[in-house]
């Protein structure tokens, strides 16, 4: 498909024109952050998929891959707290992008709260944010309002990928697809959006005005989030690898994390969710669609990437390559999001799974595949909702093969960066009292595997949703219920067995750390600022 905005050939053409000049390998190193949307903990091939990813394989066989890294359970509150290393609820994001009337719950990036974009710029660096932003919509706080030196990409939860148009979820945003702080407007299937994420990235770290200084790209695909849309090449790729269904993959997918060494053999694994059927069950007509909806799936994820073989291949033709660290992660887990009835109302669903006239998710089954070997989905705080993929790599620095435990969490990253960076973070900014940053760097582990001293834990709220994990423990519960869960997660990551019950004494020293940082962080009970509908429709968790 041509894309009349901007064209891989001009890509090439401003490559060349730059690497005419001789760059001096920066001391300070460049660094990307690739986060892609809805990915489930399995979907790569470095963690146990039948997808084909050999670019993001590439850098994870070449770098280090963690077992355990935790993201926030949904979208905006993972990048309130990823761009600014805080807790969702201290950066003002504690519920999602939508003001529920009290400053954690604000549903924006406040100004105590300091970005990627507005730390590293002091520290010499350009900064730029290619994707998805989703943590604030009014003018005040787009991207580079709040720090980025230039910006491509969409404000809200998503859009579609042939066209610029928002998902429709009830509170459009003010523009659809922004460069900067113009809005622009391309032609209906004139482009597709993953490769237009890719392509300004390059570009703007390609530019030859800007290779004086370090960067920091933040690279924030929406793939693979619903509506289901990718290239018909891509989809050809997958036809028929679907065909024996979620529970024959889902095996596969199991004895491969545990031959790569992602799985422990010790491991508990999820039991299936009561709602799945046996594929098997199904009719030939039902097996049709959803065949169709993972084929659909797993070239969204294909074409990403590609995209990150195209960067790989440009940082090369810069000379760059060896002087700059790239992170990949995924904001959430799979989703059990059925969202066809959205489509429905804006006339979309009007062609064949895939296609830019069409609204479709992967929904619960595929995402039971997808997050595998966890419990439960996106929005909950199971390992399958708060669970991702971690790769980082950096040639020469971070040793080759590396696979860590890891039990690092988003709010990890911020620390991460600015250390290797050299960069302060400032008790003040712009004559505001900053909040402190709450993660730990994790560039000992990077680089001399060096283990995460952590003795505060971890904590997650969205919705009701709670857990703590320290150490071996994780104590959570599932709103509407406010009873606490027990797991020793050492031995069963998968949450099948609850020991609160053998544990009194574990459960009500996680469950007092709990209360002390919610009432830290402005968490308050869920039924005093619940929405009067609900944000998505998910099917509950069990």
């Amino acid at each position: 498909m041509k894309n009349k905005a901007f064209t891989w050939m001009g890509i090439l053409f401003a490559l060349g024109l730059s690497t005419q000049y001789t760059f001096a390998q920066n001391k300070k190193p460049n660094i990307i952050l690739v986060m892609v949307d809805d990915m489930g903990y399995s979907d790569l091939g470095a963690y146990g998929s039948e997808i084909n990813t050999p670019n993001i394989d590439k850098l994870a066989f070449e770098g280090i891959r963690f077992k355990e890294f935790y993201n926030n359970s949904i979208c905006a509150p993972t990048r309130a707290s990823l761009i600014t290393g805080q807790y969702p609820h201290k950066a003002g994001v504690g519920y999602f992008d939508i003001d529920l009337g009290s400053p954690p719950y604000q549903g924006f990036l406040n100004k105590e709260s300091l970005t990627f974009g507005e730390v590293l710029k002091t520290a010499g660096y350009n900064t730029y944010l290619s994707g998805k932003w989703h943590v604030g919509k009014d003018k005040s706080v787009w991207p580079t309002q709040r720090g980025f030196d230039q910006f491509y990409g969409i404000l809200g939860g998503g859009a579609n990928y042939f066209d610029a148009e928002d998902i429709p979820l009830g509170r459009p945003y003010p523009v659809s697809l922004i460069e900067n702080n113009q809005q622009i407007h391309p032609k209906p299937n004139s482009y597709y959006f993953t490769d237009e994420v890719t392509n300004h990235a390059i570009k703007f770290i390609s530019e030859p005005a800007n290779q004086e200084k370090p960067f920091f790209l933040y690279l924030a695909y929406t793939a693979p989030h619903w509506p289901l849309q990718a290239l018909p090449e891509d989809i050809a790729k997958y036809k028929g690898k679907y065909d024996l269904g979620w529970d024959a993959l889902r095996k596969n997918r199991l004895a491969k994390l545990k031959s790569l060494g992602i799985l422990d053999e010790k491991q508990t694994i999820a039991e299936k969710d009561a709602e799945i059927p046996e594929w098997d069950n199904l009719t030939y007509d039902e097996k049709e669609l959803w065949k169709a909806k993972m084929e659909v799936y797993a070239a969204m994820l294909d074409r990403v990437d590609q995209g990150i073989g195209k960067l790989i291949a440009s940082l090369k033709a810069l000379k760059q390559d060896e002087n700059t660290l790239i992170v990949f992660i995924s904001d959430n887990g799979a989703p059990a999001e059925d969202v066809a009835h959205l489509g429905n109302k804006v006339g979309k669903n009007a062609g064949p799974v895939g296609t830019s006239g069409s609204f479709e998710s992967q929904g619960k089954n595929w995402s039971f595949l997808s997050n595998s070997p966890f419990r439960s989905f996106k929005s909950f705080a199971f390992e399958g909702g708060i669970s991702s993929p971690f790769i980082a790599w950096f040639p020469k620095k971070i040793k080759s093969g590396t696979i860590s435990k890891g039990t690092a969490h988003l709010i990890d990253l911020a620390p991460t960066f600015y250390e290797l960076a050299e960069a302060k973070y400032p008790e003040t900014f712009n004559g505001v009292k900053t909040n402190q940053l709450p993660g730990k760097s994790l560039t000992g582990l990077l680089f001399d595997n060096k283990e995460i001293q952590r003795e505060e834990g971890i904590f997650w709220e969205r919705a009701g949703n709670r857990a703590v994990r320290k150490g071996k423990w994780k104590l959570v519960s599932i709103y509407p219920s406010y009873q606490w869960q027990l797991f020793d997660l050492d031995k069963d990551r998968g949450e099948t067995q609850n020991v609160a019950a053998k544990n009194p004494l574990i459960v009500d020293a996680l469950s007092n750390d709990y209360f002390k940082w919610a009432a830290a962080n402005g968490v308050v009970d869920y039924d005093t600022i619940k929405p009067s509908a609900p944000l998505l429709p998910v099917r509950k968790s069990k």
